[in-house]
């Protein structure tokens, strides 16, 4: 409603300018009314047109917004393969990682045990060294016996040897955590750099999709507005349709004041004087036609609404004859038809000429069959020099063709 309201607004100070003042005559006020009825009719056929261009707007962006929600369906399909990926590949840099720190506290414990392998062999060799000579003398002064001896001597030795294997040993399990380390940690290096490639693939990935989903949200919001603009525009159209047909129930009111004021016209015919300078015979009904030229509209509906006679196609200043002799029932403005005189032929039978750019006849003027009543011109609702006939039979229209 936001964006109607200055088009209704408008379009009600139009109508209230144009509204019927008190005390005007019946075809005073059937005129505002027309003039109301033809503004309306044009709020109606803009109202539809601009239904027909947002209809047009919303399925090309509808297609628009599909492909749009297709593309990021498919980024988004990327980005969370992409994701997955990454998120394994860091779970095994963590594990790498652990794998690495556990290494290297097993090295650095394993280094402490062979330094310590290393300094007890020397520490025993150093002491052996140096006092091989009193031991051995003790050994041989303390022995009880030979055998004794022997096997003293021998513990001493298999001690040394004992102290050769453990350090031996400490030395390869060293060595071998020192390798394992170094391969873990080449791992390591390979596997973040392979964790940096896909980070940077999907961090890519997701700024495509995300420049993907910014333009689908436009289209979305670009379609929710036209969405809201077509509403609005089929809203303002049923609110102008109800007042036309509002409107037309007056106007019919107003034709049966008119076919009153007919009946109370002494006006005929037969008393209006004879016939003038037609430029065509009469036709079998007696009417001649009220200028020269090409019919470019006929009698029927046209636009949504009903065509009510016929349009000539003559240029500016034209003549316009009188179809019939009788008396003028109206010469001036009747809104949408501009300057217009109504000639009242008796029997009910009337004739309408309407955009004139000029007004000769007067009202309550009688005329003669091919006078002329006024001339071509192009005033109220027209788009070029035209003459708008009409021909009504007690207020209601008919085809005219069918008089001339």
């Amino acid at each position: 409603m936001g964006r109607r309201a200055p088009i209704v607004g408008a379009l009600a100070l139009v109508l209230s300018l144009a509204a019927p003042a008190a005390a005007q005559s019946p075809e005073e006020e059937k005129a505002a009314v027309d003039k109301r009825i033809a503004l309306l009719q044009a709020a109606i056929a803009k109202a539809k047109e601009q239904e027909g261009v947002l209809t047009s707007q919303l399925s090309a962006v509808a297609a628009e917004l599909r492909e749009a929600q297709s593309a990021v369906d498919e980024a988004q399909g990327r980005l969370s393969a992409l994701e997955g990926q990454l998120a394994a590949e860091r779970s095994r840099l963590d594990e790498l990682t652990s794998l690495l720190a556990e290494q290297t506290r097993r090295l650095e414990r394993l280094e402490a045990e062979h330094r310590r392998a290393v300094s007890i062999l020397e520490r025993r060799v150093r002491q052996i060294y140096i006092e091989e000579t009193p031991d051995l003398l003790s050994f041989l002064v303390e022995a009880s016996s030979f055998d004794e001896l022997v096997d003293t001597f021998d513990l001493m030795k298999r001690i040394g040897l004992q102290d050769k294997r453990i350090a031996a040993q400490v030395e390869a399990a060293r060595a071998r955590a020192a390798k394992e380390r170094e391969a873990t940690k080449r791992t390591r290096v390979l596997q973040a750099a392979t964790v940096s490639v896909i980070a940077a693939r999907t961090a890519e990935a997701r700024t495509v999709r995300d420049r993907l989903a910014a333009s689908r949200d436009t289209l979305a919001a670009a379609q929710s507005l036209k969405q809201q603009a077509l509403a609005d525009a089929r809203h303002s159209r049923e609110e102008y349709l109800a007042e036309v047909e509002a409107l037309a129930a007056e106007s019919a009111a107003l034709a049966e004041a008119i076919r009153a004021a007919q009946a109370g016209s002494s006006a005929g015919s037969s008393d209006a004087g004879s016939a003038g300078s037609t430029g065509s015979a009469p036709s079998a009904t007696g009417f001649v036609w009220p200028v020269s030229g090409v019919v470019v509209s006929g009698f029927g509906m046209r636009w949504g609404r009903m065509h009510e006679g016929i349009d000539i196609s003559a240029s500016t200043g034209t003549p316009i004859r009188a179809a019939a002799a009788g008396t003028v029932i109206w010469s001036g403005w009747r809104g949408g038809y501009g300057n217009a005189v109504i000639i009242d032929h008796g029997g009910g039978l009337s004739t309408v000429y309407a955009h004139a750019s000029a007004l000769i006849a007067r009202q309550g003027q009688r005329v003669a069959q091919g006078e002329v009543i006024a001339l071509v011109g192009s005033t109220g609702n027209s788009s070029g020099p035209h003459l708008h006939f009409e021909v009504r039979i007690n207020g209601a229209a008919v085809d005219p063709l069918l008089y001339l």
